[in-house]
């Protein structure tokens, strides 16, 4: 049991030693069992020393919780490794709760075991190092709150928030959609002037009293999945509110609203009375594709506009308000590696039959899923592209992704009569690129027929074409794709090139189509009913169809369909939506889908 060779003075002394420690300790051999413990040990398990003898040393101080620690264990018992340690909660006879750390290594001068002998026995011992972690415990604590308010500070906010991003929620088929964050952000209107007119002493206090009233809120409102929000200070008289598993933006700003209403509230301290308000960025989204850094950027946005708009408010993040933030600089600079890194979406508007009411073709919709400004409709980003030259990539990707889209759905739903696909083109599109090329090249890669396509361009481009545009138009139309004047009726409107355009379609711009709708019991513009009915009349005798856009109501589609309009679109019908939806409108009448 004892080092091999040592005098018996020797080992009678680390009998003795081992005896009288007061480091709980027990001798085990190759197979875990107990050869020999001492008296502390003993009363560790509130037993004797000698009842010890033969029992699991692995049992007594729960070694085999986890399979790491009881391989690496049973690793030092076979002699394979050196030294094992591990920190484990026992119960103590007489109740209360420790941390022990256990420590195994082989005896004192015990030999290896060599040629498949028998390993030698090991030296178990346990230290009670509860005060160590109470103290770890308590410094960790300091360094993660902050000492005026006793809230998270920034520290301890960022490593929960990172966590509630990296953790992907539980979810299964019976459960509705899970895994959003919410975030309100805010700072105190003012509390500048209290700290440089009463002091930071009187300041202090302020911050302590918002903390409490912020933590009121966050445990008062409704029940939270994740249970109650955390509320953190993030420095000076800045707060925020993170809210795990959020349910929506409805929950957000309802929290909001209960913040401003409690900090409305006077504060008393030290005999004086304070009023302050604040401003609060509210900011609600999936937890998927949402970085830490992207979410505060938005907030601190969000907060910004609040305080931009008179103060005393919460404002909820708007990706539209935001974009319009963005210079046009940073804008132009990311479109081109944008297509590349295919941030760019497309969306399908329906156009509708008015006389039967069934889905003849879609309208391709460019999107751009910004990265750090949430998705952007057409009309911020298509005007930069064309100032500089990126549109001709774009306009591009557009018509050969939306053009194989077109085809599966012909090759998905063969029975069914095929969609016509309609895309916008650009007037830079026509100037600077090869566009009969361009699109002869897609059409022939994907297979479509050149009856499906119908290009649209504005107006003004059409009516102002003359040279290489006017021919690359009649190229087009000689190979069988469709032209049609978008937004027709508002700018140039000079008929006369109506007969000499290779142009197959008209589309009436919506601020026609608006002056049709009955609100209230007022009745429709007629001078709109009449300028309508006279521009299909004429398209129909140039052998032109119309399209009518921006079809919001029932009554709408009615009169236009009695004038004679072909086709329309509208929100009547649907909005702009996925290709999965689209496929499932195939062949049907779009008001019954």
């Amino acid at each position: 049991m004892w080092p091999p060779g040592a005098p018996a003075t020797e080992a009678h002394d680390y009998r003795a030693a081992f005896r009288a420690a007061a480091l709980p300790m027990a001798v085990v051999d190759h197979e875990g069992l107990i050869v020999t413990a001492n008296e502390a040990l003993g009363a560790l398990a509130g037993v004797g020393a000698a009842a010890l003898t033969a029992q699991s040393a692995s049992d007594l101080v729960d070694l085999a919780a986890d399979a790491r620690a009881w391989h690496a264990y049973r690793e030092v018992l076979h002699g394979r490794r050196s030294r094992f340690r591990c920190t484990r909660r026992l119960k103590h006879p007489d109740g209360r709760a420790l941390w022990a750390e256990i420590t195994v290594v082989p005896m004192p001068g015990g030999q290896e075991p060599e040629g498949g002998g028998a390993p030698g026995q090991v030296l178990l011992s346990v230290a009670d190092v509860s005060d160590r972690r109470e103290l770890q415990k308590r410094l960790h604590h300091l360094q993660m709150h902050d000492p005026v308010t006793r809230l998270p500070n920034r520290t301890l906010f960022f490593e929960r928030l990172s966590t509630v991003l990296r953790t992907p929620p539980y979810q299964d088929d019976s459960e509705p959609e899970r895994g959003r964050v919410g975030l309100c952000y805010l700072d105190l209107d003012g509390f500048k002037a209290v700290n440089d007119t009463l002091g930071h002493r009187i300041g202090d206090r302020l911050l302590a009293a918002v903390a409490a009233r912020l933590t009121d809120c966050a445990e008062q409102e409704a029940a939270y999945p994740a249970g109650a929000p955390l509320v953190a200070r993030l420095g000076g008289d800045e707060f925020a509110i993170l809210v795990e598993d959020s349910t929506g933006t409805e929950q957000l700003t309802d929290l909001a609203r209960a913040v401003l209403g409690a900090l409305q509230q006077p504060f008393d301290l030290a005999g004086r009375r304070l009023s302050v308000s604040a401003s609060i960025g509210v900011v609600e989204r999936p937890v998927a594709g949402t970085s830490a850094t992207g979410l505060m950027q938005a907030a601190d946005t969000t907060l910004y506009w609040a305080k931009a708009d008179g103060k005393a408010r919460w404002t909820l993040f708007d990706p539209e308000r935001n974009a319009h933030r963005m210079t046009r600089q940073a804008l132009s600079s990311n479109l081109r590696p944008a297509v590349e890194r295919g941030e760019f979406t497309i969306e399908y508007q329906p156009l509708v039959g008015m006389a039967d009411g069934m889905v003849r073709g879609v309208e391709a919709l460019v999107r751009w899923n910004h990265p750090q400004f949430g998705m952007l409709s057409p009309n911020r980003f298509v005007a930069i592209a064309e100032e500089d030259g990126s549109i001709v990539q774009l306009g591009r990707w557009v018509l050969r992704s939306a053009c194989r889209q077109a085809r599966r759905w012909q090759l998905d739903h063969p029975a069914k009569p095929p969609l016509f696909i309609s895309v916008n083109v650009a007037v830079r599109q026509v100037w600077d690129s090869d566009l009969v090329t361009d699109v002869a090249e897609i059409l022939a890669e994907t297979g479509l027929a050149p009856a499906l396509l119908q290009l649209e361009l504005t107006e003004s481009a059409v009516m102002g074409s003359a040279g290489r545009p006017l021919r690359a138009l009649q190229t087009l139309s000689d190979m069988g794709v469709r032209i049609a004047i978008d937004d027709f009726g508002t700018g140039y409107s000079n008929l006369a090139y109506l007969s000499r355009l290779p142009v197959s379609v008209l589309k009436l711009d919506g601020a026609f189509v608006r002056g049709f709708r009955y609100e209230d019991g007022t009745h429709p513009s007629p001078a709109d009913e009449t300028i309508v009915e006279a521009m299909v009349q004429l398209a129909h005798r140039l052998g032109l169809t119309v399209t009518a856009e921006c079809v919001e109501t029932a009554g709408q589609a009615e009169r236009l369909r009695r004038i004679g309009c072909d086709t329309g679109q509208g929100w009547l019908y649907s909005r702009a939506v996925s290709p999965e939806r689209i496929a499932e409108l195939i062949g049907t009448r779009a008001l019954e889908a």
